[in-house]
């Protein structure tokens, strides 16, 4: 895709066989998810999404996604109601139907199947755009971030940047008045994969208003142990060439390498991939990221405190200890991964048992 009116989904992948790739409880190991407690008075709450709404912008329809959450959550001991007791998904779509894409269909899946994996008792919308046009997804996120209850936006696709799209930023912003996770008054958080061909990165990835995920190799030792990480080659990252203020993407990272991917269930109808397979990309991080967002927002909300916007967890991301984060020192997309910050993998990739506790603890109000 070399159009900038128009967006692909990012989702490499590879076939194996059954099981394939990565389990949701080895990647939350890895990134240390699995042990993360809040507390209420003396009752410990896990960490888990609870109260929250998390949006899934993709284009075009994936009519077996119900269906293939269900199998993924079957396989991987996920429940499949939320807090609140409904199915953990809903869909949104146009009138009539767009059509079926099998590849952005299987973007869908792993948006899905992963932001549940991460947050397992928030609610999932997924709301479908017409078709791939910038207009038919703005139309989309635009839905998406009035709708109550909504904490985090996960956006998994790009494109290349545009004269135009500081236009498009507004539509990347919280909406006066809005009612976010565990129904208080609250902000949303944008998070944007930052696009799989190196560098340079993608819009919205350069939007200042959205949490951008790079992408690493993931590695574990032979005991499922995290191993270390190199930046990915494929991880898009760069200068912006048209913001005002000149922005960089990515501003942090996760495994997005498809020889290190996530296991994916989709039964699409005309898909010559149906069934288990593996799928890498940037766009694995981005629902992914949204959903440790919405644990953040659920511990915030223990403390009466609404969700946080894209200005404020950008503003923590940056702010929070770098013991927070595996600062990613090897690999290049272009540009090289290097201590601290850098165009490839932003600050790293979480430590979530340190990130979350400190992402809450900094935004809070200090009266909270």
């Amino acid at each position: 895709m070399r159009h900038p009116f128009f967006i692909e989904a990012l989702e490499p992948r590879q076939l194996l066989s059954l099981p394939p790739g990565l389990s949701p409880r080895e990647i939350r190991h890895a990134y240390d998810l699995d042990h993360i407690i809040f507390s209420k008075g003396k009752r410990p709450i896990h960490a888990n999404g609870a109260g929250q709404t998390i949006a899934i912008v993709d284009a075009y329809d994936a009519p077996n996604i119900a269906h293939d959450l269900r199998i993924f959550s079957k396989t991987y001991h996920l429940p499949i109601k939320d807090a609140e007791g409904d199915f953990i998904l809903s869909k949104a779509t146009t009138d009539p139907k767009p059509p079926v894409d099998p590849g952005w269909a299987l973007e869908i899946s792993l948006d899905v199947e992963w932001a549940h994996a991460i947050a397992p008792r928030a609610h999932i919308l997924l709301v479908e755009a017409a078709n791939a046009s910038t207009s038919a997804l703005l139309h989309a996120i635009d839905y998406a971030r009035r709708q109550k209850g909504v904490s985090a936006v996960s956006l998994s696709w790009g494109g290349d940047e545009s004269p135009f799209e500081q236009f498009y930023d507004q539509y990347l912003t919280t909406p006066p008045g809005h009612i976010g996770g565990s129904n208080l008054r609250g902000g949303v958080t944008f998070v944007s994969s930052s696009g799989d061909s190196g560098a340079p990165a993608s819009w919205p990835a350069v939007s200042p208003n959205v949490v951008a995920v790079g992408g690493t190799t993931l590695h574990l030792d032979s005991k499922n142990e995290y191993a270390g990480e190199t930046a990915w080659a494929g991880s898009g990252g760069g200068l912006s060439v048209y913001e005002p203020v000149t922005t960089v993407a990515p501003d942090v990272a996760y495994d997005a390498d498809p020889t290190s991917g996530f296991a994916v269930y989709d039964s699409t109808p005309g898909s010559q991939t149906r069934g288990w397979q593996v799928v890498g990309g940037t766009s694995a991080g981005a629902p992914q990221w949204a959903a440790m967002i919405a644990l953040a927002d659920q511990g915030r909300a223990l403390h009466h405190a609404g969700s946080l916007s894209s200005s404020q967890s950008l503003t923590a991301l940056y702010s929070i200890p770098a013991a927070d984060f595996h600062d990613i020192t090897t690999g290049s997309n272009g540009y090289s991964a290097r201590p601290g910050y850098d165009l490839v993998t932003g600050r790293g990739t979480p430590r979530a048992d340190q990130l979350i506790p400190d992402l809450i603890n900094i935004t809070l109000p200090r009266n909270a």
